[in-house]
């Protein structure tokens, strides 16, 4: 349910359209001006470190917002995870996609014909997220980075709060989908945690209304507050749904959250060893997952990171893993490079040539053969399907990119009735 605007352009030629003079960076946890905007932009452009900030006020943001839209070079794309997996699916000419989030004008004309919004959720002002770009060895000032990234900032409230998330579930009826994608819990951080304990409730509550007969995928998103995970984990949502979709940084944060298997590890080195993560996949579906003692609809699990992809499935609930899991890894390298199909002199492989499938029990030992790129092994009723990803080498746009992985990866699933 969380869609916007991105408006992506350079931070310097934004600043300087603003009238704002260089400076000393600072860090600031909330924008509340411009000033606040000008000293957290030359603080991480400094550090050539990425970050995502709120504007609070609203007037002075969509100012800003008005004059980025309209600065020539600027470039306007459909933004957040629902209208992202929604547009990658609509791709499809024989797929008609419901998408329900906080449509305006502009996003309205971006979206594809097959994107169907109903009247509630349309409103008259698009929620803009500005992506504030800078390059390798880019001035402003006495600031130089180090490094190409972005600094992106909103003032983005109807996200924020899951505002069209009743509208969409009472929307399902007419429609009649054959699967629902639910994405935007992670905006909800920005709330109080009272709001944010009201809200997820009635998240549950609205989620726990969508006919059983009805998959249903959870993409998650980066997130910072532990306990925040703690709840979506335990405490109702995982068990509603029947598969998700996240990256190695969520997979990580919910082992620490949840002090699940390999938790003392601060962060990833290099490729994320597979072992590992197989172990912390088996985990949740384990501990989470549908068993045969436990109320919870969790089959299925796509992982991707940007050396390799693996789908984890609880057996007897899925068919076609290896076509999903390859179509993903597809998607990575066609839309990152932007090209139709993969063209072999702008990726390379990344993924590790041999692995232990796990490094807690005694593992398995696999070399990949490039004639069978998919391997399948398995684990107590749990089937794993790895594929390495061709990994574009000049990347020409990476924002969205898990939601295609994730998008292309249900469209090749089936699912078995039950």
């Amino acid at each position: 349910v969380n869609a916007c605007v991105d408006v992506v352009l350079s931070g310097v030629k934004l600043l300087e359209a603003l009238g704002l003079e260089p400076g000393d960076g600072k860090n600031h946890a909330v924008l509340n001006s411009r000033q606040d905007l000008k000293e957290a932009f030359a603080h991480f452009m400094e550090k050539g470190a990425a970050a995502e900030r709120f504007f609070s006020d609203a007037e002075s943001f969509h100012h800003i917002a008005r004059t980025a839209s309209e600065y020539p070079g600027a470039q306007l794309y459909v933004g957040g995870n629902a209208a992202l997996i929604g547009q990658k699916l609509a791709t499809n000419p024989d797929l008609k996609i419901l998408l329900c989030g906080p449509v305006g004008p502009k996003l309205h004309e971006l979206l594809d014909d097959n994107v169907v919004v109903p009247p509630e959720s349309m409103q008259e002002r698009d929620e803009f997220h500005l992506i504030l770009e800078y390059q390798a060895g880019e001035e402003w000032g006495q600031v130089r980075a180090p490094n190409a990234n972005r600094f992106i900032f909103s003032h983005d409230l109807s996200n924020g709060a899951l505002n069209m998330l009743e509208v969409f579930v009472s929307s399902l009826d007419e429609f009649q989908p054959d699967l629902v994608v639910l994405s935007g819990l992670h905006m909800m951080e920005g709330q109080s945690k009272e709001m944010r304990q009201r809200r997820l409730m009635e998240a549950v509550a609205s989620i726990s209304d969508i006919p059983t007969d009805i998959p249903i995928h959870l993409e998650l998103a980066s997130m910072t507050d532990q306990d925040f995970m703690s709840n979506i984990m335990h405490q109702q949502v995982f068990p509603l749904v029947n598969s998700i979709g996240l990256n190695e940084q969520e997979l990580l944060f919910l082992t620490q959250s949840a002090s699940g298997p390999h938790a003392s590890l601060a962060s990833w080195s290099g490729v994320p060893d597979v072992g590992v993560v197989s172990d912390i996949l088996f985990w949740i579906l384990k501990e989470h997952g549908k068993m045969a003692d436990r109320a919870s609809d969790l089959t299925r699990i796509h992982f991707h990171t940007l050396a390799y992809h693996i789908l984890v499935t609880v057996d007897g609930y899925w068919g076609n893993q290896v076509a999903a899991v390859a179509a993903g890894a597809r998607a990575a390298g066609t839309q990152a490079c932007a090209t139709e199909t993969i063209d072999t002199s702008k990726v390379f492989l990344k993924a590790p040539l041999e692995f232990v499938t796990s490094q807690i029990e005694a593992p398995s030992k696999i070399s990949l053969n490039p004639d069978e790129p998919v391997v399948h092994w398995h684990r107590e009723g749990i089937s794993f399907h790895f594929t390495p990803v061709l990994v574009c080498k000049d990347p020409i746009r990476t924002v969205g990119l898990g939601d295609a992985i994730s998008a292309e990866g249900l469209l090749y699933s089936e699912v078995y009735p039950q």
